[in-house]
């Protein structure tokens, strides 16, 4: 089950991950996977995931805008690298 807020409360905020994976055209299994991997985002409550509904959007806005393949895995590898560079630099409390 999705989750909206007041803001935009037509559009979910999270979505499970098996929502997500349906929007994706995946098999959740992948996207569980990926997670895990830390090659995508997601909120871990316990053992429940969720994937916020931006880094979805996201996804699509850099494929749309890119005019080709976007590739998850460099996404994530972006993420990292920005973190650690603000890790290092004093940025980001770890």
């Amino acid at each position: 089950m999705s989750t909206t807020t007041g803001v935009g409360a037509g559009s979910p905020t999270f979505y499970t991950v098996r929502e997500a994976a349906r929007l994706m055209r995946i098999a959740p299994s992948t996207l569980y996977r990926a997670i895990r991997e830390d090659a995508f985002p997601a909120v871990c409550v316990r053992t429940r995931y969720v994937v916020p509904a931006q880094a979805v959007e996201e996804m699509v806005r850099r494929t749309v805008d890119s005019g080709g393949v976007v590739d998850v895995a460099g996404m994530a590898a972006e993420r990292r690298t920005a973190r650690e560079v603000a890790r290092v630099t004093g940025g980001a409390r770890w």
